[in-house]
């Protein structure tokens, strides 16, 4: 074929298929979770008459469990809803470790919620960091790079793993038992340079949870020695200033503006007193995925078209808004209440219905809603974002 043979038929089949496929690559982009909207194709789920679910009983379902260790997973096969987002809720016990593994299709965002973690990761260039969090702190590892995951000192610890990827499952990942007990030895040997008799006794099948001894309490640097990454993949959330504090309750959160690697996903963390209500709002980039940590929490979902759906989430229950739609939270029981919050962007956007509002002249107001001026008067002049009792 010559090159102007084959200039016109790269140029036939770029035509053929806008002229036939374009729905079909923008149906298949959505449904792989693609949070661009091309050509706004419809989610199909979201396209009936009443709105989905969107509600998960994480803590409730059975998971993977070895030993004391456990992990449960969300995705669109438990939640279908939940395209743009995935989480985990993981125990390991004392001495247990996630072995060393990486996500081939995910970025991991995760919250300590009880106990102490020490994570190695290392990045594409071989630089490699070892981090030691305790309760109310976040690590956040790109996709692709490989890492550990490990119990400290004596008591288990818990962390919630968001991932920016419905579609991704904690049980597909690439862990490396796995990967080194299905390569021939002959193989190994050459690749490590080392005789095949060093892999005697080498796990023949994926580990996922290995136990041994606690870790010191000091990390030792890497076989390599010490090459640390530019960039930090630890933040200390909770240590933090609240971005709101006010008599209804508490926001703290964490996007890329202040933590720089974390370039895929946005954290927060919601406390809401009694009766307490984080106002109706949307996030116009991004889907966003909700954790009870503690208390009960009614959640509300707007889709347009008369459609509104309620749903009462507890402790150990997932949530999940998928981006642009309207929705509030609201603190139903008698104590505090504190929400894990994900967003699959790594920067936040958020327009609250009393700033929407607050952002028309009186008389636009009074005309939309068919009401004296004098009545929208009375309305907030800016966000009220917690809304107290």
């Amino acid at each position: 074929m010559s090159d102007l043979q084959r200039r016109d038929f790269v140029a036939g089949a770029a035509a053929l298929a806008a002229a036939t496929g374009i729905g079909l690559v923008a149906g298949d982009a959505v449904d792989a979770g693609d949070p661009s909207f091309m050509n706004n194709v419809p989610d199909p789920l979201l396209a009936n008459k009443e709105l989905p679910t969107f509600k998960y009983a994480l803590e409730k379902s059975k998971g993977r469990v070895i030993g004391q260790s456990y992990g449960k997973e969300a995705t669109v096969e438990q939640l279908p809803i939940s395209k743009g987002l995935a989480g985990v809720s993981m125990r390991l016990e004392p001495g247990a470790m996630r072995e060393l593994h990486w996500h081939a299709t995910a970025a991991e965002w995760a919250f300590v919620n009880e106990g102490r973690v020490r994570t190695t990761v290392i990045d594409p260039q071989g630089r490699a960091e070892t981090n030691d969090f305790e309760a109310g702190d976040v690590w956040y590892f790109p996709r692709g790079h490989g890492h550990m995951l490990e119990c400290l000192g004596n008591k288990p610890c818990h962390f919630i793993l968001i991932f920016d990827n419905g579609y991704f499952s904690e049980f597909g990942t690439f862990s490396i038992s796995d990967w080194l007990g299905h390569a021939p030895r002959s193989l190994l040997a050459k690749n490590f340079g080392v005789p095949e008799a060093t892999f005697d006794g080498f796990p023949k099948t994926e580990v996922y949870f290995a136990r041994g001894a606690q870790p010191p309490e000091k990390p030792a640097n890497p076989l390599q020695g010490l090459r640390l990454p530019p960039q930090t993949h630890k933040y200390r959330l909770l240590a933090q200033a609240p971005a709101v504090d006010n008599k209804g309750g508490r926001l703290y959160m964490v996007d890329s503006s202040s933590f720089p690697i974390a370039k895929t996903i946005t954290g927060a963390i919601l406390d809401l007193n009694p009766g307490a209500l984080r106002e109706l709002h949307w996030h116009p980039n991004a889907d966003e995925w909700q954790y009870v940590l503690d208390g009960r929490v009614s959640v509300t979902l707007f889709g347009s078209h008369g459609r509104f759906r309620t749903e009462t989430l507890e402790r150990g229950d997932v949530g999940y808004i998928p981006q642009g739609y309207g929705h509030s939270l609201e603190n139903i029981g008698e104590r505090r209440c504190r929400v894990l919050i994900g967003f699959n962007s790594g920067v936040y956007e958020s327009i609250d219905l009393s700033q929407w509002v607050a952002g028309n002249p009186v008389d636009v107001l009074a005309t939309n809603f068919g009401k004296p001026p004098a009545t929208l008067a009375k309305f907030p002049r800016r966000s009220i974002i917690i809304a107290p009792r």
